[in-house]
């Protein structure tokens, strides 16, 4: 499965350590994308950076190939998605992923993506 950034970010706000199976999952991913977007997220303390950090160097991290890319432009022609969304969907949909969002929304009406809200469960 593939995990979107809104996950990771929320795993670490009080409440949501529901959220830490889903990241521990043997078959949990990321999009290339998902971690720039954490990485990159300004309001990070140093002890959580160096947390996720870890986590994406565990993990399978599935990097923008051909494939993907070619995917992602048919998503931005055919739909008003935004570009990071655009990626994710590409992403999970060239691998065939379930992709684990609480952005349900930010997805809806794209053909053939399996979408998992773990705040729903």
């Amino acid at each position: 499965m593939l995990i979107d950034s809104n996950i990771v970010i929320y795993s670490i706000q009080p409440g949501h350590e529901f959220l830490d199976h889903w990241l521990a999952r043997d078959d949990t991913s990321f999009s290339v994308i998902t971690q720039i977007e954490v990485l990159g997220f300004p309001q990070l303390t140093d002890s959580q950076r160096t947390r996720f950090e870890d986590l994406f160097q565990a993990a399978t991290i599935v990097q923008m190939d051909e494939a993907v890319t070619q995917e992602c432009i048919r998503l931005r022609r055919e739909r008003r998605i935004k570009l990071a969304d655009a990626i994710i969907a590409a992403t999970a949909l060239t691998h065939r992923l379930p992709l684990v969002t609480r952005n349900v929304e930010d997805f809806a009406g794209v053909p053939g993506l399996e979408i998992i809200n773990p705040f729903d469960a």
